[in-house]
């Protein structure tokens, strides 16, 4: 039997809301053919928390799951989070000497130290190792912290980590093909990247809908929503300044539904109740409720700061499986292009309050657009964010 050993810094753990790529990967994985073991952290990046998850929790699941000792952090970025992840990195360099070697290895990047760790292992017992590249480190730090002399200090090392892990690969998956290329040029194995976006399993998506439909929603609103991390990547402020635009010209029965958590989530609320911006912030949802409250709503905005190296990202897979047609200001070219492709939505100018407003304006007036718009976003889900389809690639790396 094969031994297949997945590797997720920042999985979720059983029994915390989310839809992560990696127990789902290793459900279908483990097997009469394959044995998984799924390895992550005791450290909780959504909380700020030690994890505290029940023996029965465990048990429950189908293949084995393993949380090994980080301690933690306040703060996204600071240096005690290095401090942690070096120390997670160790962990896991202990537990991979205690285990038996593995057949295969699959591990997320990042982080940076937890894949350096299994890429060592791997070369040096040749074992095949497939990296699952979820975000660009350093470079998604950069955008928030970029003082020139301590910035090469710090990102020197991770950018030659980083480049160590791609070259490392004996295949690589990514969570865009824009990530694809970056590993790619390091990688001089003359293999192949599969760019699989994150995306969700579209049948459990709908029955999720179905069952958590809002029932209480005014006829006279539209609901524009917002799903994912408050943090300094998201250009929620914008949104509020164009919604305080509309309302300003007595639009007000649009209700901004922002459903996530994040540092700057307090930051946002407050600003838009100084505004008097209509709307709710949820806090983070079991993924049903969001789902349900989701396929509500009539818009969905994708508000992405400049400069950042987020491409395909999570929420715009959820957006497309609800069928919603979406305003984008991320500067993403490839997230960009296939917006254009299947006319799913509009993309704005990044920052531009007056633009985004009007095209805000523009599919809240046009109920026909919108339901066209939306139409074609879900025909973007089923082409490219069916997991029950796009992840059979990479099932099919683990087991052959």
């Amino acid at each position: 039997m094969k031994d297949v050993l997945i590797i997720s810094h920042f999985t979720q753990a059983p029994g915390e809301k989310g839809n992560g790529r990696f127990h789902y990967i290793a459900e279908r994985v483990n097997n009469e053919s394959a044995q998984v073991e799924l390895v992550t952290t005791s450290f909780s990046h959504k909380t700020k928390m030690q994890r505290n998850v029940t023996k029965e929790q465990i048990n429950s699941l189908s293949y084995k799951f393993t949380m090994l000792h980080e301690p933690g952090y306040k703060k996204n970025v600071s240096l005690r989070r290095f401090y942690s992840h070096y120390i997670m990195g160790k962990s896991l360099q202990k537990y991979m000497k205690s285990r038996n070697k593995p057949d295969v290895i699959y591990c997320s990047v990042p982080s940076l130290n937890v894949a350096r760790v299994a890429a060592e292992f791997a070369n040096k017992h040749r074992i095949k190792f497939i990296i699952d590249v979820q975000d660009l480190w350093p470079e998604a730090f950069r955008m928030v912290f970029n003082p020139p002399l301590i910035c090469n200090m710090i990102f020197f090392p991770m950018q030659r980590n980083a480049d160590y892990i791609y070259s490392s690969a004996d295949e690589i998956i990514a969570v865009s093909e824009t990530y694809c290329t970056r590993a790619l040029k390091v990688n001089h194995k003359s293999i192949k990247a599969h760019s699989i976006f994150l995306g969700t399993e579209l049948t459990s998506f709908d029955e999720m809908a179905k069952e958590n439909k809002v029932k209480e929603k005014p006829k006279d609103e539209i609901w524009l929503s917002y799903i994912g991390t408050l943090g300094h990547s998201y250009d929620i402020t914008s949104v509020i300044e164009a919604l305080k635009v509309l309302k300003e010209q007595e639009i007000d029965n649009i209700k901004f539904i922002v459903m996530g958590d994040g540092p700057l989530k307090s930051k946002f609320e407050d600003y838009a109740n100084k505004q008097g911006v209509y709307s709710e912030f949820t806090g983070r949802l079991d993924y049903r409720k969001m789902v349900g409250i989701l396929n509500s709503c009539d818009i969905a905005v994708n508000p992405i700061k400049a400069g950042s190296a987020g491409s395909i990202i999570n929420k715009v897979g959820d957006y497309a499986a609800a069928g919603l047609p979406v305003i984008n200001t991320q500067e993403s070219q490839e997230y960009r292009d296939l917006i254009t492709e299947y006319n799913s939505g509009i993309n704005c100018e990044n920052s531009n309050v007056k633009e985004l407003a009007e095209k805000i304006l523009m599919l809240c007036k046009n109920k026909e657009l919108r339901n066209r718009m939306g139409e074609n976003h879900r025909k973007l889900a089923t082409d490219m964010f069916d997991r029950q389809k796009t992840y059979n690639r990479i099932v099919d790396l683990l087991v052959e």
